[in-house]
């Protein structure tokens, strides 16, 4: 079971997780969306298409942009469609 943690507080927690360039992708349904707030950021990825993302925000303090995903991932990454990964300080445990 992965877990991933920001200010002491876990915000995502599965054990149907994907591991893509050493990052933990979550399933959407495994995210506690009350600490998730879309954010207006893109970036593009290669071969993975463009990405999404979201800030965090828990007890008061944000983490800006510390979530991302790909709504529409390009075909070689259709296998993160519909997950979150985290950077930004998020601790991810395994």
């Amino acid at each position: 079971m992965a877990k991933a943690i920001w200010n002491g507080v876990v915000i995502a927690e599965s054990d149907d997780c994907q591991k893509v360039e050493g990052n933990y992708y979550f399933p959407e349904n495994a995210i506690n969306q009350e600490y998730f707030q879309p954010s207006d950021t893109h970036t593009t990825c290669s071969w993975k298409g463009v990405a999404s993302y979201y800030n965090i925000i828990v007890n008061g303090q944000e983490n800006k942009d510390a979530a991302w995903y790909y709504p529409n991932p390009k075909e070689k990454a259709s296998n993160i469609k519909n997950y979150v990964a985290f950077w930004r300080g998020v601790k991810v445990e395994s």
